[in-house]
C-alpha cells in the first residue's frame, strides 16, 4: 500500500507521460534505506501501459562482477543488437561476454574484447540499444538498488541516461542515500523523505500488528523520522520494543530496522534459516541456490517456509527478498562458520565458465592465506581490467593480496590494486594501497611504486611532491632507459610548475643519458622531454622535439599505454607548425576513447589545447575542456582541472565571452595559486589581458601584460610562446607609448628568432609591423609567410587585421580591403565576436559595406547543437552523427529541429550554407 506519496507519484506520472510523447525522462529516486523507493518504482511500473519494461536490481553478491546488472537489464533487448553501430555492438557484446560478429574466430583478443574496455563505446551502445528498442514503442528502464550495482554497469547506464533527450524512453533509478548519491550526481533526482504523521498513521492502521496509542505513534514517528519500513517493522515487533524508543535521543533507523529483522529471523529453525542464508549469498537465481543447498546437504524447498512468513517471494525461477535490509540481516546475523560454508557451496555450484563469481565466493569463504584462491582472484582482476572495470579489478587484486601467502606476491598484487584504482580515477584509494604495501616492506617507498605515487601527485595538484618523487625514482633506477622515463615525467611536472631552472638542469641530464638509450620509448620520451625543457628555458629545443616525432609515431608500445597518450600531443603543441603532428593527432583520436577514466582528464586537456589553436574546432575544444573539468573534478585531479579552466579562459577571451573568461579565470587562479601551477597563472593573465584589449581597454590590457612579463621574468620562463609581447606592443601603441612599444617588439623579435619556430616568428613580425614607421609592409608580409606554416587561424587573422589597419591609416584603402575582409571572414567563422567587430569597423572605414556586426544566427546555437550541425553538414547521416556524439538518432533529429527553428531554415542544404556564412540556396 502506498500512502503519503501523491507528489512523488505525480512527478513520475508526468515523466512517463512525456516519454510516451517522445521526450525522454530520467529520474533518480533517492533516499535512505526503507524510505519507500522500491514501492514508488513498483507503483510507477504498475501504471505503465503500452510500455515495455526493462528491470534490474542490484545485488551485493554481484557488485564485483563487471556488467552483471547491465546484462540483467538489457537481456530482452539483445535481439536488437545488430541494429546499432557495429563498433558499439562489438563493445557491448564484449562487455557482456556475448558472442558477436567475428569474436568467436578472433577469440578474446578480437574487436569485441578490445572495445569492451572503451567506457564511452559501452555507454554509447547502451544508449543506442535502448533507443533502437524504443523505435517499436515506449520503453521504461527501471533499476532498483543502483548503489549495489557493479560500477561498470552503473557507469554505462548513467552515461546513457545523461544523453537521452528525444526518444520514448524513461529511466527510473532507485538509489540509497548517501551510498549511491555520487553515482547519480548530475542526474535529475527526487529526494524521498519520511512520511508525515498523518500518512504514518494511515500506513500503520492498514498494517497488521498491535494497536498503539497516539502517544506511542508520535514517539515511533519521531524516532523513525517517518521511515515507512522502520515504522512497519518496529510496529509489528513486540510492544516493549516500541515503548523502548526514547523520544529524547536520536535513533539510526537502519540499525533499529536490522534489529527488528533479526528478531523476526529467530522464528525460523536452523535448517530453513541456513537455506535463507544460501539465498542471501547466491543472489536471486533459484537454480544456483538449489545447487548450493544440495552441496550443503540442506533442502532448498525449505525456502517455502520463508516465503510463507513473507521474507521472500519466489517467482519465475528467482528469489527476491522483501527488502535489501532483510537480506543484509540474514547475512549479518549468521555465524562466520555458516557464512563461509554458504560461500563455499556457492563457489562449488557455480559453473566453471563463470570463474570470476566463483573466485569471489571462494575469497569470502577463506579467512587464511591461500595461494590457489589468491591466484583465482587475481585472474578475476585481470578479466575485469580487460573489460574496463578497473574499480572491480582493484578490489580483486587487493583481496588477492590479503590471501596470498607470499610476501613478494602480496607486494605485487597491492601494486596492481593501486594501479587499477588510479585507472578508475580513485587516487586516494591508490595511495592508501601503496601505503599498505610500504607498511609490509621497507620504511621508504619501493622503487617500483615511486612512479605511480608521482603520477597521482602530479595529476592531483601536488606537483612539487611529484617532482621530488620522480627525481628520487630517477636516482634509484637501474638502467638508463628507466632513468630517462622518470626524468621525462619530471620535465612534464616542471612545465606545470613553470620551473624553467629545474627543467634546464634536467635537459642536461637527459642529454648525457640519451646515447645509452636502448628502447624506442625511452628515446622518444627523452628527446621530447629534452626539447620541452630547453624550450621553457629559452635554449632552443625544437630540434629534439622534431627528432622525437617519428619515434612517437612508430612506437606501438607507447601508443598502447593510455597514460602516455598526452605525450603524443605534446610535439604538435610545442612545435605549432603545419607540417608536424598530423599523424600524432590521428593516433590520439583513434585511441582516446579507450583511455581509462583516471587518464582522460589529461588527454582531453591536451586535445582541447590543440583544438583551440588549430583550424576552426573551437566548439570541440570547448566541449573537451568542459569534459576534462568535469572528470577532473570527479576524480580529484586538480592539476588538469586548473589547466583546463585556464585553457577555457583563453578560449573565452578569443571568442569575446567576457563573463565566462573572468569566471573561468578566477576559478583557475584559485587552484593554481594554491598548488604552484604557475603556467596556469600565466595562461589566465594572458587571457584577461587579451580580453581587455579586445574590449578596447588598452590601458587595462597594458597593466595586465606588464605584470605578466614580470611574472615570466621571476620564473625564468623564456619561451617566446608564453610571452604577451605582441599584444603588449599593440596596447602600448594605443595609449601613445610608442618608444616602449618599439623596445618590446624588438626584444620579442630577437627572442622569437632564437626559437626559430613559425608561430613565434609570425607573432614577432606582427609586433614589428605594428611598431614600425612607414616601412611596416615587409614585417607584415614576413609575418604572413610564417603564418602559412602554422595552423592557428586566429593569430593569422589578428595579423591581417593589424596589417589592414596600418594600410588604411596610410591612406591605402583599396590595398587594405582584402586583408581586412580576410580577417573579418576568419573571425566570423571562428566565432571571435569582438575581433570580428573590430574588423568590420575597419572595413567600413575603407568604404566597404559590411553586414551589421550583430550576432549571426549560428551564435544562438549551443555547443552540442553546433557539433550536430557540423557533422551533418560534413555529410554524416543521422545515425553516424549519433554514434560520433554518443547520442541517439532521435536526439540528433531533436537538435536539428531546434537548429532549423533558430536559423529559420528547413533543409540540410540551407544548414550547410548557413554554417559556411553564405546566403541560403533558392
Amino acid at each position: 500500500m502506498l500512502v503519503g506519496r501523491q507528489a512523488e507519484q505525480q512527478a513520475l506520472d508526468r515523466l512517463v507521460a512525456a516519454a510516451r510523447l517522445g521526450t525522454s525522462g530520467v529520474l533518480a529516486i533517492c533516499g535512505e534505506a526503507g524510505v519507500g523507493k522500491t514501492a514508488l518504482l513498483d507503483d510507477a511500473v504498475s501504471r505503465l501501459t503500452e510500455t515495455r519494461v526493462l528491470r534490474a536490481t542490484g545485488h551485493e553478491s554481484e557488485r564485483e562482477v563487471p556488467y552483471a546488472a547491465l546484462l540483467q537489464l538489457l537481456r530482452p533487448t539483445l535481439g536488437s543488437l545488430d541494429g546499432i553501430p557495429p563498433r558499439q555492438a562489438a563493445a557491448l557484446a564484449g562487455a557482456l561476454a556475448l558472442p558477436h560478429g567475428d569474436d568467436d574466430a578472433e577469440g578474446a583478443a578480437g574487436p569485441g574484447r578490445r572495445d569492451a574496455s572503451d567506457r564511452f563505446a559501452v555507454g554509447a551502445a547502451v544508449l543506442s540499444l535502448l533507443c533502437r528498442y524504443a523505435e517499436d514503442g515506449p520503453v521504461a528502464a527501471v533499476v532498483d538498488d543502483l548503489h549495489l550495482v557493479d560500477a561498470a554497469s552503473a557507469n554505462a547506464l548513467v552515461f546513457a541516461a545523461r544523453r537521452l533527450a528525444a526518444d520514448p524512453v524513461v529511466v527510473l533509478l532507485g538509489v540509497r542515500s548517501p551510498e549511491g548519491d555520487d553515482v547519480v550526481s548530475g542526474l535529475p533526482s527526487l529526494r524521498v523523505g519520511g512520511l508525515d504523521l498523518a500518512a504514518a498513521q494511515e500506513l500503520l492502521r492498514a498494517a497488521d500488528g498491535p494497536r498503539i496509542t497516539e502517544e506511542q505513534l508520535g514517539r515511533l514517528h519521531r524516532a523513525t523520522a517517518g521511515n515507512p519500513l522502520a515504522l512497519l517493522e518496529l510496529h509489528s515487533a513486540d510492544t516493549d520494543v516500541v515503548d523502548s524508543v526514547d523520544a529524547g535521543l536520536p535513533l539510526r533507523v537502519p540499525r533499529a530496522v536490522t534489529r527488528a529483522f533479526g528478531r523476526q529471523l529467530t522464528e525460523l529453525d536452523a535448517a530453513p534459516r541456513m537455506v535463507l542464508l544460501v539465498a542471501a549469498v547466491c543472489g536471486a537465481e533459484l537454480r544456483l541456490i538449489t545447487a548450493a543447498c544440495a552441496r550443503l546437504g540442506v533442502d532448498a524447498s525449505l525456502l517455502g517456509e520463508s516465503e510463507d512468513r513473507g521474507f521472500i517471494a519466489l517467482q519465475g525461477g528467482r528469489v527476491e527478498f522483501r527488502h535489501p535490509l532483510l537480506r543484509a540481516a540474514v547475512y549479518s546475523e549468521a555465524s562466520a562458520e555458516d557464512r563461509h560454508a554458504a560461500h563455499r557451496a556457492a563457489a562449488a555450484a557455480i559453473p566453471e565458465a563463470d570463474a570470476d563469481r566463483r573466485a569471489w565466493h571462494l575469497a569470502e569463504a577463506t579467512w587464511h592465506p591461500d595461494a590457489e584462491v589468491a591466484g583465482l582472484l587475481a585472474a578475476a582482476g585481470g578479466n575485469a581490467v580487460s573489460r574496463g572495470a578497473h574499480g572491480v579489478a582493484s578490489r580483486a587484486f587487493e583481496r588477492a593480496a590479503q590471501l596470498s601467502p607470499s610476501d613478494d606476491e602480496r607486494a605485487a598484487l597491492l601494486l596492481r590494486a593501486a594501479d587499477t584504482a588510479w585507472s578508475a580515477g580513485d587516487g586516494g584509494r591508490a595511495i592508501g594501497l601503496l601505503d599498505e604495501r610500504m607498511r609490509d616492506g621497507p620504511a621508504t617507498p619501493r622503487e617500483d611504486d615511486l612512479g605511480l605515487r608521482a603520477a597521482i601527485a602530479a595529476r592531483t595538484g601536488s606537483l612539487r611532491t611529484a617532482l621530488e618523487l620522480l627525481m628520487a625514482a630517477a636516482d634509484r633506477r637501474r638502467s638508463p632507459d628507466e632513468t630517462l622515463v622518470s626524468l621525462a615525467d619530471a620535465v612534464h611536472a616542471t612545465f606545470y610548475l613553470g620551473d624553467a631552472r629545474t627543467a634546464s638542469a634536467l635537459a642536461d641530464r637527459i642529454a648525457d643519458l640519451l646515447p645509452a638509450a636502448t628502447t624506442p620509448t625511452s628515446r622518444a620520451l627523452g628527446l621530447m622531454a629534452s626539447g620541452m625543457a630547453r624550450t621553457l628555458a629559452g635554449r632552443g629545443g625544437a630540434d629534439d622535439i622534431r627528432a622525437a616525432v617519428p619515434l612517437l609515431e612508430s612506437d606501438a608500445e607507447l601508443q598502447r599505454d593510455p597514460r602516455r597518450l598526452a605525450w603524443l600531443m605534446l610535439a604538435p603543441l610545442y612545435l605549432r607548425d603545419a607540417s608536424s603532428g598530423a599523424r600524432l593527432r590521428a593516433l590520439v583520436d583513434e585511441v582516446r576513447g579507450s583511455a581509462d577514466v583516471g587518464v582522460l582528464p589529461v588527454v582531453l586537456f591536451h586535445v582541447a589545447v590543440d583544438e583551440a589553436t588549430t583550424g576552426a574546432a573551437w566548439a570541440r575544444a570547448e566541449a573537451d575542456y568542459a569534459e576534462s573539468i568535469r572528470l577532473a573534478s570527479e576524480t580529484g585531479q586538480d592539476t588538469e582541472r586548473a589547466m583546463s579552466l585556464a585553457g577555457l579562459a583563453r578560449l573565452d577571451a578569443r571568442a569575446g565571452r567576457a563573463d565566462a573568461c573572468h569566471a573561468h579565470g578566477e576559478e583557475a587562479i584559485a587552484l593554481c595559486a594554491a598548488r604552484d601551477i604557475h603556467v596556469g597563472e600565466v595562461w589566465v593573465a594572458h587571457a584577461l589581458g587579451d580580453l581587455e584589449l579586445s574590449l578596447g581597454n588598452a590601458a587595462g590590457a597594458t597593466e595586465r601584460f606588464e605584470r605578466l612579463m614580470a611574472l615570466l621574468g621571476e620564473l625564468d620562463l623564456d619561451d617566446a610562446d608564453l610571452s604577451p609581447a605582441p599584444e603588449l606592443t599593440d596596447a602600448l601603441l594605443r595609449i601613445g607609448r610608442r618608444d616602449s612599444a618599439l623596445a618590446v617588439a624588438a626584444r620579442f623579435h630577437a627572442q622569437a628568432a632564437a626559437k626559430g619556430q613559425p608561430w613565434a616568428c609570425a607573432r614577432a613580425g606582427r609586433a614589428r609591423g605594428l611598431a614600425a614607421g612607414e616601412d611596416f609592409e615587409p614585417w607584415f608580409e614576413s609575418a604572413l609567410e610564417w603564418h602559412a606554416q602554422t595552423l592557428d587561424r586566429f593569430e593569422d587573422a589578428r595579423t591581417r587585421l593589424a596589417y589592414g589597419s596600418r594600410l588604411r591609416r596610410a591612406g591605402r584603402r583599396v590595398d587594405a580591403r582584402p586583408r581586412l575582409r580576410e580577417a573579418f571572414d576568419t573571425f566570423a567563422e571562428l566565432g571571435a565576436v569582438l575581433w570580428r567587430d573590430h574588423a568590420a569597423v575597419e572595413l567600413t572605414a575603407t568604404g566597404v559595406h559590411v553586414r551589421a556586426p550583430g550576432e549571426d544566427a549560428t551564435r544562438e546555437l549551443t555547443p552540442q547543437e553546433l557539433q550536430v550541425c557540423l557533422l551533418l553538414a560534413d555529410g554524416r547521416t543521422t545515425r553516424e552523427a549519433a554514434a560520433a556524439l554518443f547520442l541517439s538518432p532521435k536526439t540528433i533529429e531533436y537538435h536539428l529541429r531546434k537548429v532549423y527553428a533558430k536559423l529559420g531554415i528547413g533543409s540540410r542544404a540551407e544548414l550547410a550554407a548557413a554554417l559556411a556564412g553564405q546566403a541560403p540556396p533558392p
